[in-house]
């Protein structure tokens, strides 16, 4: 038996957040805010570039080995799912859409900075309970995933507690648009011939 490397965009996301991590944590302190941490309101500067990288480079940075336990836990588990199911491009593109919507949406309405992948797991968590949807039927699993993490998240938004429940309430939007799209991508409805 060999190792492969199975799911290239799940697997490299990993490894490069994990050496940001390293880098931050070791060497070169404060390179995640620097780098891959995105401002709130006011903190966009157009004439900056560095504003255009933190726009996606956020999900990049985490602050410590817990904050990035939690993403990648699950971004590990989810990842290679999805990569078989929907291509290694095509949840790249997930992954940057929500990275960019997030980032985006934080810096025109929320005061508080933003980093970590939590918005591409929660896209992972609801993009998944769309992989064995058929026409005409909706898995039981989908609304209970919607209900639980989408739920306890419009819950915690209220709480004080420095994490972005809106994040990962728009990463679960896109999760579900995506995985909406690509059931209708992959099933399109039949046209009859009227004969």
């Amino acid at each position: 038996m060999r190792i492969r490397y199975n799911a290239p965009f799940t697997l490299t996301f990993s490894l490069v957040a994990v050496v940001i991590l390293l880098l931050d944590q070791y060497v070169m302190p404060g390179i995640t805010q620097k780098f891959f941490m995105v401002g709130g309101q006011g903190s966009f500067s157009w004439s900056d570039p560095l504003s255009y990288w933190r726009l996606i480079g956020h999900v990049l940075g985490h602050q410590d080995w817990n904050h990035f336990l939690g993403n990648f836990s699950f971004l590990l588990l989810l990842g290679p799912v999805l990569e078989e199911k929907y291509q290694t491009p095509t949840v790249v593109l997930m992954a940057l859409v929500t990275a960019l919507v997030t980032g985006i949406i934080n810096v025109l309405f929320f005061t508080t900075s933003l980093m970590g992948a939590s918005g591409i797991v929660f896209m992972m968590i609801l993009l998944v309970s769309f992989t064995n949807i058929r026409t005409g039927e909706i898995p039981l699993t989908l609304p209970l995933i919607l209900v639980f993490f989408l739920g306890k998240e419009i819950i915690e938004i209220f709480k004080n507690d420095n994490i972005s429940h809106f994040a990962h309430i728009l990463g679960g939007i896109a999760g579900s648009l995506f995985g909406f799209l690509g059931t209708r991508i992959q099933d399109p409805p039949k046209i009859s011939s009227g004969a």
